[in-house]
C-alpha cells in the first residue's frame, strides 16, 4: 500500500485551519488523521493542531494499540485528552473562546481497521473502484434528514449545512463515533469538508481510479476543488493499494 497526505488553504480563506498527518508506529500499525479547525480569528488552527499533535504523539509513543477493544479504548481516551487540552488552552487564552475542531481518524493494523469521527470531516473506504462513506456527519442538517424534516437533496444546499452538533472543544465531554470496518478494502480515504463540499463521491472516485501516482491523484483532487471555488481549506489523508488500471 502507498500512502500520502496533503492540505491546501483553498481560494477563499486567509489561512489554513486544517491539520493532516499519517503516522506509522514501530510495529507497522498506521494512523491517518484529519482535523478541521473552527473559530476563524479565534484560533481554529490552534485547536486542530493541539488535537492532531497530541494524538499522533501518543500513537508514536506506544509500540502497539493492542487488540481491537484496546484500540477503541485508546482512541476514546486519547481523543478525550485532546479535548481537555483544547479547553485548557481556551481557559488560558480568553480571546480563543469558541475555538474547536472536527476530527476523523483511522487506525489500520494487520487484524482490524477502525475509523472514527467527531464533526463533519469524512472517513471513507475505497473498494471496487469507488469510495464508500463510513462516518456519519454530526451536523444539524444531517439530524434533520434523519428525522425526515429534510431530504438528502435539500440538505446539500441548506443554508445551515455547516452547523455542527458535535466538535472537539465544544463540550467538556465528547465521545467519538467509532466504526469497525471490514479489512477487505483497497484503501482508506479521509478528508475535510473543504473537499466534499466541492466534489461528490463519484468525482473523487474517478480521480482515485486514474493510473497515476497517489501524490498526483490527491493534488488533482485539490486542484479540482479549488477550480470549483475552493471556498474552504482542503485536506486529504489516503492509504491505497496501487493498481495499474491498464492491466
Amino acid at each position: 500500500m502507498d500512502y500520502y497526505y496533503i492540505t491546501d488553504p483553498g481560494k477563499v480563506r486567509e489561512r489554513n485551519e486544517d491539520c493532516v498527518k499519517i503516522e506509522e508506529n514501530v510495529t507497522g500499525e498506521k494512523l491517518l488523521i484529519v482535523a478541521d479547525g473552527m473559530g476563524g480569528h479565534k484560533d481554529g488552527e490552534v485547536a486542530s493542531s493541539i488535537a492532531l499533535n497530541l494524538i499522533c504523539n501518543r500513537f508514536k509513543g506506544i509500540s502497539s494499540v493492542g487488540n481491537k477493544e484496546d484500540a477503541i479504548n485508546w482512541i476514546q481516551s486519547t481523543v478525550s485528552e485532546a479535548n481537555v487540552e483544547i479547553f485548557k488552552y481556551v481557559s488560558e487564552h480568553n480571546e480563543s473562546l469558541g475555538m474547536g475542531t472536527t476530527i476523523v481518524l483511522a487506525i489500520l493494523t494487520p487484524s482490524f481497521l477502525l475509523i472514527g469521527n467527531i464533526g463533519d470531516s469524512s472517513g471513507y473506504v475505497y473498494k471496487n473502484k469507488k469510495i464508500h462513506k463510513i462516518t456519519v456527519d454530526h451536523t444539524l442538517v444531517n439530524l434533520l434528514v434523519k428525522s425526515g424534516e429534510l431530504t438528502e437533496e435539500e440538505a446539500k444546499n441548506h443554508p445551515k449545512k455547516n452547523v455542527l452538533m458535535k466538535a472537539l472543544g465544544s463540550s467538556t465531554n465528547v465521545e467519538m463515533d467509532i466504526f469497525n470496518v471490514d479489512l477487505n478494502v483497497d484503501g482508506i480515504f479521509l478528508c475535510s469538508d473543504g473537499l466534499t463540499n466541492m466534489l461528490d463521491d463519484n468525482q473523487i472516485s474517478k480521480v482515485l481510479n486514474e493510473n497515476i501516482p497517489l501524490k498526483d491523484k490527491l493534488e488533482k483532487l485539490i486542484f479540482k476543488a479549488n477550480n470549483r471555488g475552493g471556498n474552504d481549506n482542503i485536506s486529504i489523508a489516503c492509504l491505497i493499494k496501487e493498481v495499474n488500471h491498464n492491466e
